[in-house]
């Protein structure tokens, strides 16, 4: 199961290198790693998994760690292998279908080699699976750079070229340009076989013949049709050029023609297995500059990494083009790999075909590990495929994990309810084995023949699955009992009948730890004539729509408690007005002018004529007077285009939550007069969405747009929750009976007295880390965005006065104080404060809280154990304070 990072003694670690200014630059450039998970696949294989906050965005990583030293890789260990080939599919297609080999099992894989994404889908570069040549590079290079692996597992980065010849009666010897290359050479021979990779043949370009057994099978074709792959024991001659053609023109049915195609390398031995791939990201190990280079931009990345003397992979995917995780620059991507120790790395392809999958102890296969940035797994012609022998069978452990997998709340079960286990059976080589498990508990709860655990009291439990003197446990965490209930998603919007969409149940403790509430802990009341609402058979719910049309309402309770939270329910689109464009003369930008609309005004773009190179393209904008929102669970945007016929193309262009940039691009408007067009909104951006600019780009042209609007499901509003005053809440006796106070407020003269308090802290924060009577306060900067280097400032702040109030005896207690900004703090960067603060608690013992000055609003609660009280604007917010309290250690007057 996948063992999280102890917080702490990182961030000690983490306090101690930051003692030399040379550490602390060094931390500047890299970021900081925020959460990481680990789990062994198979010896020698394992998963890595964590995420990074850098100065402009977060990064989500995974990869494939493979170790081969001691010899283990060849037929009797772990290997690199050649996957796919048989046309574009997702890399899981694939890895079902890849045949390992007799007494062999499938861990894991990439994507692989950039492709002929418009044409014919194949591989851009060479490919070898056992020593034989799949594909050449497309033409162009003599080589091209690939990563390869031998037989005994070691891999490398080469360069691989193609050896080939075209033997003609007489004995004529000619050089074979090209061997299932992804396009045709300009001028000679090209084979294509039963190995093409791609979907349909390209396009010749010139005459073909058919080749069986040696020898022409039929006259030859000016220009073949049929773009199917060549049937197996056929091979398909295409020649380009007068020279070739005419040659090639010559041949009769049963004339002997012989062709040969072999892969050479640069330096050293052919590899059994090779993919192809791009820029060199480290070299002898030296990350490479890239920067000014086409592709040196921030996206999806996949990459390939060697040690020095090739016994240790790394198969890396960095998602991107999403607020979690922004991607990488080629030139970040060489530095991180140079960081986990690559002597060499390739890049491979990334965008929408960056794709991982890695298996489990026990599983028969792997699964996707990453978030595709199109939503869904891209097809792609070929990839990598880690394999390794199957194992035993005989049962030697199990892996215990709760019922839906990873989750922030693994391991947590609120008192009173329950959580279904699983329990998968692993041989010694951690592949799967056959056994039902009996299940027992020690600690504060019981489990059933079936593996739910029953969580009785408070504290800590394990659950153990155990057969013929073979187990495999879980640590639990026993919390209170759920106070508080709310679903993953407040509204869940369908498109029509028949469609599903997905939610889960999190129940608080008094305290604010969370954890999953399943379906059989929770009893349901919609309404039945209109929803299908059932389990998914994960610890969620899936719901449905009965008719086509329809808004309404799920109430959840819990069965134990009587905690309740409503979802709110809708079926059916309805295009909702985003702008009408009647104020179309206020929209500013090149090319933007108000015009006669479909009904009433609308908005002119004039796209110009295309500059001369090298100069960008031609294109035509308009910027409203403010942001205009989308509602947040539409599913496409729509306007009515007037075209001329000119070609130009619509684009929208929007913003999501966090302010990242996302356009939807039009079709090209070859027609004339009005017609609407559809723009469907991809589902990974994080809502809600402005609308921030209508812009023409492409062909010179006149485009005129109109009304547009929004397909959005009607669920109505979101449920409002309440929520009852926290206990930190008190009066002035309450706060008085304290120790010691401090205020939270406007600023106070120096020369008033301030009877009620030690100190006030307001809303400049210009004052630096302090302790007062066992409490250190942090006051951070909300001054800047958390991807404007705010956020990896504050959170170094934040780990080194943990690390401080960690190691200091007279220290209780560590309060953050920060400027209400929620523009400035984003949901990833505030739950990553929560679980700092809400792990050093739980590790030291001691207290914290997160005060928030400056807010439109008096609250107080708390999540994780770690009190949260924001503090009105213009109000004074009085906190006694008691560092070593047996209870809560604050109390507090809202002002």
């Amino acid at each position: 199961m996948p063992t999280p990072r102890p917080l702490l003694p990182v961030l000690l670690a983490w306090a101690l290198a930051l003692s030399s200014p040379a550490a602390a630059a060094a931390a500047d450039d890299t970021g900081i790693e925020t959460a990481r998970t680990a789990r062994q696949i198979a010896p020698g294989v394992r998963l890595e998994s964590y995420d990074r906050l850098e100065s402009d965005r977060w990064l989500r990583i995974d990869e494939l760690v493979v170790d081969t030293a001691g010899g283990t890789g060849g037929a009797g260990g772990v290997r690199v292998e050649y996957l796919g080939g048989d046309g574009p599919e997702t890399v899981a297609e694939a890895a079902a279908r890849h045949d390992a080999g007799p007494g062999r099992r499938v861990l894991g894989a990439v994507n692989g080699d950039f492709f002929d994404v418009r044409g014919s889908g194949a591989p851009l570069g060479p490919g070898l699976r056992d020593g034989r040549l799949l594909h050449s590079q497309a033409p162009g290079t003599a080589s091209a750079p690939a990563v390869g692996f031998g037989p005994d597992g070691r891999g490398r980065i080469l360069r691989l070229g193609l050896a080939g010849s075209v033997t003609l009666p007489g004995g004529r010897v000619r050089p074979l340009a090209g061997f299932n290359a992804a396009r045709p050479p300009a001028e000679g021979f090209a084979a294509y076989t039963a190995d093409w990779p791609g979907a349909a043949l390209p396009a010749p370009g010139g005459p073909a013949v058919e080749l069986r057994g040696g020898r022409v099978a039929a006259p030859p074709v000016r220009e073949p049709a049929r773009r199917a792959r060549p049937a197996p024991g056929t091979t398909l001659l295409l020649a380009r050029g007068a020279t070739a053609t005419a040659e090639l023109a010559a041949l009769r049915p049963g004339d002997a023609v012989a062709v040969a195609a072999r892969p050479v390398t640069g330096a050293g031995p052919v590899p059994w297995a090779a993919v192809g791939g791009r820029e060199a990201l480290v070299v002898a190990g030296v990350p490479q500059d890239h920067d000014g280079e086409p592709n040196d931009t921030a996206a999806p990345r996949t990459a390939v990494g060697f040690s020095r003397d090739g016994r240790q992979i790394r198969l890396v995917a960095v998602d991107g083009r999403q607020r979690d995780s922004g991607g990488l620059t080629l030139t970040g991507l060489g530095r991180m790999m140079h960081r986990l120790g690559a002597y060499e790395a390739l890049n491979l392809d990334g965008g929408g075909s960056t794709t991982l999958l890695a298996g489990a102890a026990g599983a028969t296969a792997p699964t996707l590990e990453n978030t595709p940035s199109d939503g869904t797994p891209r097809p792609v012609p070929n990839g990598l495929v880690i394999t390794a022998p199957a194992g035993s069978g005989r049962l030697a452990g199990y892996r215990v994990e709760p019922l839906g997998g990873v989750g922030p709340d693994f391991g947590r079960v609120l008192r009173g309810l329950t959580r279904t286990l699983t329990a998968t059976g692993h041989d010694a080589a951690l592949g799967p084995a056959p056994g039902a498990p009996s299940w027992s508990a020690a600690g504060g709860g019981s489990v059933d023949p079936a593996g739910a655990f029953h969580a009785l009291r408070p504290g800590s439990a394990t659950a153990y699955a155990r057969r013929a003197g073979v187990e495999g446990a879980l640590p639990l965490d026993v919390l209170g009992p759920p106070v508080r209930l709310r679903p993953t998603r407040d509204r869940i919007g369908l498109a029509e009948r028949g469609e599903s969409a997905g939610f889960g149940l999190v129940g608080y403790d008094a305290q604010g730890a969370a954890a999953a509430v399943e379906p059989r802990d929770v009893t349901l009341r919609f309404d039945r004539s209109r929803w299908n609402v059932t389990g998914d058979g994960r610890g969620g719910f899936t719901v449905s729509a009965r008719t086509a049309r329809a808004t309404g309402m799920l109430r959840a309770t819990v069965n134990a408690t009587g905690a309740s939270a409503e979802l709110a329910l809708g079926v059916g689109l309805e295009a909702l007005p985003v702008a009408a464009l009647e104020d179309a003369e206020r929209w500013t930008g090149p090319g933007a002018a108000a015009a006669e609309g479909r009904a009433g005004r609308g908005l002119a773009l004039s796209v110009p004529a295309p500059a001369p190179a090298p100069l960008p393209g031609s294109a035509a904008s308009a910027t409203p007077p403010r942001p205009v929102p989308l509602p947040e669970l539409a599913r496409s945007v729509s306007l009515w285009v007037a075209g001329d016929g000119s070609g130009a193309r619509p684009d929208v262009r929007l913003a999501d939550a966090g302010g990242a940039a996302l356009t939807l691009r039009g079709p090209a408007a070859d027609w004339t007069g009005w017609r609407r067009i559809t723009l469907p909104l991809p589902p990974l951006p994080e809502r809600p969405l402005t609308l921030t600019g209508l812009s023409a780009s492409g062909a010179r042209g006149r485009l005129v747009l109109d009304a547009v609007a929004a397909e959005t499901p009607p669920t109505g509003p979101a449920p409002a929750y309440r929520t009852r005053p926290d206990p930190v809440v008190a009066g002035a006796a309450g706060v008085r009976a304290r120790p010691w106070r401090f205020a939270v407020g406007p600023a106070v003269p120096a020369s008033a007295r301030n009877p009620d308090a030690d100190f006030v802290l307001t809303g400049a924060m210009e004052r630096p880390a302090f302790t007062h009577r066992g409490v250190r306060f942090l006051p951070l900067d909300t001054g800047r965005a958390t991807l404007d280097g705010g956020g990896l400032g504050r959170m170094r702040s934040l780990r080194a006065a943990l690390a401080a109030a960690a190691r200091e005896p007279g220290t209780g207690a560590l309060a953050v104080v920060r400027q209400y900004a929620p523009r400035a703090v984003d949901r990833k960067e505030a739950a990553l404060l929560t679980r700092y603060l809400g792990e050093f608690r739980r590790t030291t013992g001691k207290r914290a809280a997160v005060i928030t000055v400056g807010a439109p609003r008096f609250t107080a609660g708390r999540s994780e154990g770690v009190l949260e009280v924001s503090a009105r604007r213009g109000g004074r917010t009085l906190f006694g304070a008691d560092a070593f309290a047996a209870g809560d250690w604050l109390s507090v007057r809202p002002g």
